[in-house]
């Protein structure tokens, strides 16, 4: 515990999740529940369905407990209402809650974080009048569906405004990046209008320590399946690291791959510099000299219950084959952590092939584990990757990617970029910094529903930054 944190009291915490399985927003609410437990803060976590066979290991080891609620409730009806399942169960798990609390007063919460379904925000302030609601808003969700019949349009319009009004409800309102707050404000424009602005609280990652890396590096031979492991060390490897969703482009990796084997088999003494490595000269060597054995790893989060997930990887899997990609390719669906770490240290780079990406995760990840990244110029790797050094950001086109690859297949180039993307994740997305921010805001939650003064934002209390804007209900 800090010296900071003994001087205060310990809050109660108690996060909402839908499904708490292996996606970004599950990383990040776990990584918020970890670190306000490093805090000194009492931290639960309140799920719909939660699998011990397929979690972040933090939700063992982190020194929160997990308890779920509402799972009995389909999560969708015949393949459909998958959103107002979600808003369903998680009103299931706010009301389980608000019962806990009712029976034992004594270990109400002081502060709720919720996530991804705001409609639980309301329903909380209403059943527990003293509990400060804090809203995380990954993206807004009436922007992550499409309505192209009359009938979607009139099932999501009443979901539309309960989104919008019960975002509004919440205390504080927090959002992943300046591009979903950008986002934000176009479409909840009743809340902008009343002046509503949400704070950024990126997202962050653990370090992992020089001997960690080290460890990793000299283990993953041994540690991979050994098919998988005989195949990396094959070649140039890079990797790919996603939700098996087609939101995600991950076949813009697969495309690009074979973009490059095709510029390799029209431009074969091509000079090194030339327009294969994107025109921009320095170090990238083209040509199969170099770059022959280059070949790609697709990893994701993959849940068999989900028919998208399942329809999605055989789609890549075809798509491969049409390619002629399939002696270059490997899928590896639901990896652990411990898998994760090893696939990092075995390839040369990662591609991240989202566009409009509301913050992403993976990038983070990838440069904390000193490996450049390949992302699309847009959305949240605008954010985080820094361009030219620590990776490329390209536009979604296969000969982009390419492009970016072939610089990369020069192993001084991945390494050198690998230590300017670790040293600029160490600066700026510490998991420690996340946490000290988050504990600022939840801190401040208490003393505004305590009657006290709140100085600042929850920003400004933590690390001194007097830049951002304050939500309404701060002032």
């Amino acid at each position: 515990m800090t010296s900071s944190t003994a001087k205060t009291a310990s809050v109660r915490v108690a996060f909402i999740h839908p499904d708490l399985g292996l996606g970004g927003a599950e990383r990040l609410v776990v990584d918020a529940a970890t670190e306000l437990v490093a805090c000194g803060h009492h931290v639960d976590m309140f799920t719909a369905y939660y699998d011990p066979n397929r979690c972040f290991e933090e939700t063992k080891t982190g020194g929160f407990a997990v308890h779920t609620a509402g799972g009995w409730f389909p999560r969708h009806i015949a393949g459909r209402f998958l959103a107002l399942c979600a808003y369903l169960r998680c009103l299931l798990v706010t009301l389980h809650i608000a019962w806990r609390c009712f029976r034992r007063p004594a270990e109400a919460y002081d502060v709720i974080i919720a996530d991804q379904v705001a409609i639980v925000v309301p329903v909380a302030k209403l059943l527990m009048p003293r509990t400060a609601v804090l809203f995380y808003c990954h993206f807004p969700d009436l922007l992550l569906t499409q309505r192209k019949s009359l009938l979607k349009s009139l099932y999501r319009a009443p979901l539309d405004y309960l989104e919008e009004v019960s975002t509004g409800a919440a205390d504080l309102v927090l959002v992943n990046s300046k591009f979903t707050a950008g986002m934000f404000a176009q479409t909840f424009k009743r809340l902008a209008a009343r002046g509503v602005s949400p704070l950024v609280l990126y997202p962050a990652v653990p370090i992992p320590n020089e001997d960690t890396l080290k460890a990793a590096g000299e283990s993953w031979q041994s540690e991979l399946d050994p098919g998988l492991a005989e195949f990396i060390a094959g070649g140039t490897t890079f990797l790919s690291i996603n939700r098996f969703e087609r939101k995600k482009g991950m076949g813009l990796a697969l495309e690009a791959l074979h973009e490059l084997l095709v510029v390799q088999a029209t431009q074969p003494r091509q000079r090194p510099g030339g327009s294969a490595a994107g025109g921009s000269g320095g170090s990238g060597n083209s040509g199969s000299s170099c770059s022959s054995g280059v070949r790609l790893v697709v990893a994701g989060g993959y849940d068999p219950r989900l028919p998208e997930n399942v329809e999605h990887l055989q789609e890549l899997k075809d798509l491969a084959t049409q390619m002629d990609l399939r002696e270059l390719v490997r899928f590896v669906p639901s990896f652990t952590d411990r898998q994760r770490t090893l696939l990092l240290a075995a390839c040369q780079a990662v591609l991240y092939t989202p566009q409009h990406e509301h913050f992403g995760i993976v990038p983070l990840e990838a440069m904390a584990a000193g490996r450049p990244v390949v992302a699309v110029n847009s959305g949240g790797p605008t954010e985080s990757v820094a361009h030219g050094s620590a990776g490329f950001l390209c536009e979604p086109t296969a000969a982009a990617f390419a492009a970016a690859i072939q610089q990369l297949t020069d192993p001084r180039v991945a390494v050198d970029m690998g230590r300017a993307a670790r040293q600029h994740v160490e600066g700026d997305f510490s998991r420690r910094a996340f946490g000290r921010q988050l504990d600022g805001y939840v801190r401040q939650l208490v003393e505004g529903k305590s009657g006290k003064a709140v100085a600042g934002t929850g920003r400004d209390a933590a690390d001194g930054d007097k830049g951002r804007k304050r939500h309404p209900k701060e002032e």
